[in-house]
């Protein structure tokens, strides 16, 4: 199915709302939308911004072609009028918020667009499908980072998603701090490193594993990395080193009790004179499981279903929400979905020793010794922020030092630092 027009990244009551507003003359009020979440998902101590050097080129592209307005008048979704403002829809407004990269909690205000209530209220859906999407992933990768002490990790989760979320799921792993992908979308649009060599597949195409093992060597030399799990591993194994000898780059166990395996792998590996094969291990692997090889002898894994799905929080949480109106704070204060109107600024309070302490939120004077966090992002419609992917790499990698240590757990507990609303 071809990808629709940017425009129809849009749910209907978007462009039923911008007709009314047209027609009352609303359209024109200036607005400040707001983008945060109200809690982090279930067990999570923080979120990660990611998804927002992807989101302001979606916003620079907006557009509504001739065709799509057409259709729209057609199946009356808008009058004449809306579509004549479609026609020629440019985003013009402005943005500030949290640079990619940075991590965000309860009521941060990841996000700020200003503009005329149309040119800003059209922009909810996408803006929201991007930012849950690639903030989830990334929070998952970020864990299972943590977990992995130091050992690379492998994206492998390109069929266990949407094909154009598997490449955005890749970009937001590599973000959080994995090792590569096998995607190779990712690296073309985004520079994000790949890696992969061969399935199961690959050794019962020929007539047995040593065939298939000297086929890959051949071809990728001995440094490459060998599946030894789709007989006996034991004595896959033994004729990886056979065929490539004790120089061979690594092996890889997909199945079974991966610590175990791993652990009699690489006692055959080191008998075998093979002391510098690595092992990799892959297999539904989540931070949790992760976590749990850690005093195996693994030097690195292959992730897959649990970071394209966010490890079982597949979105962010956040909402796209009115905050002002000409300048006046306003909200909605239904019971159980209330929001704090006004546009507000946004700092982060550290220790001397550089440990964050608090987050604090606030519309009035802004407060002294503590770090802020929002940046320009585009200004008058023009992207003024060119972060690279390596550049948010970076700037997550130094902010999760800056957590307290409770901060970094997996388990379940309150946010690694408290929101304080000023």
């Amino acid at each position: 199915m071809a990808a629709p027009p940017t425009g129809l990244f849009t749910d209907r009551y978007e462009l039923t709302m911008l007709t009314a507003a047209l027609r009352d003359g609303s359209a024109r009020r200036d607005c400040v939308f707001e983008v945060f979440a109200r809690r982090l998902p279930e067990g999570r101590r923080y979120g990660v911004v990611a998804g927002t050097g992807r989101l302001l080129e979606a916003i620079a592209d907006f557009r509504f072609e001739a065709s799509t307005i057409g259709w729209l008048l057609e199946e009356g979704i808008v009058d004449p009028t809306a579509a004549e403002y479609l026609a020629s829809y440019r985003f013009g407004g402005d943005i500030i918020g949290y640079p990619e990269g940075e991590l965000f909690f309860p009521n941060s205000p990841l996000l700020t667009i200003s503009g005329s209530f149309a040119e800003t209220v059209v922009l909810e859906t996408l803006v929201l499908s991007i930012l849950n999407h690639d903030c989830a992933v990334a929070a998952a990768a970020a864990r299972m980072i943590t977990a992995a002490q130091g050992r690379p990790i492998i994206e492998m989760g390109s069929r266990r998603t949407h094909e154009h979320a598997a490449v955005a799921a890749a970009r937001a792993a590599y973000l959080a701090g994995f090792a590569s992908t096998s995607n190779l979308a990712a690296q073309r649009e985004f520079g994000v490193p790949t890696a992969g060599t061969a399935a199961h597949a690959f050794t019962l195409v020929h007539d047995d594993e040593e065939a298939a093992f000297r086929a890959q060597i051949d071809s990728m030399g001995p440094d490459t990395t060998l599946l030894v799990d789709t007989f006996d591993i034991t004595e896959g194994v033994a004729t990886a080193i056979a065929v490539a000898g004790p120089s061979l780059g690594a092996i890889r166990i997909d199945s079974g009790d991966l610590g175990v395996l791993a652990r009699h792998a690489r006692a055959q590996l080191d008998d075998l004179g093979a002391r510098e094969t690595r092992i990799v291990v892959s297999g539904d692997l989540d931070e949790f499981s992760i976590a749990a090889l850690a005093v195996a002898p693994v030097d690195a894994y292959g992730a897959g279903t649990a970071v394209v799905t966010g490890s079982g929080a597949p979105t962010a949480g956040l909402v796209y929400k009115l905050v002002a109106v000409d300048g006046r704070p306003v909200a909605k204060r239904s019971e159980h979905k209330a929001s704090r109107g006004g546009l507000k600024w946004a700092y982060r309070r550290h220790k001397p020793t550089g440990t964050a302490i608090e987050e604090i939120i606030g519309v009035g004077p802004t407060p002294e010794e503590a770090t802020p966090l929002q940046i320009d992002l585009m200004r008058s419609g023009e992207r003024v922020d060119h972060s690279t992917l390596a550049e948010a790499r970076s700037r997550l990698r130094d902010a999760l030092i800056t957590l307290p240590w409770d901060g970094l757990k997996l388990s379940k507990g309150e946010p690694a630092i408290p929101t304080v609303l000023a």
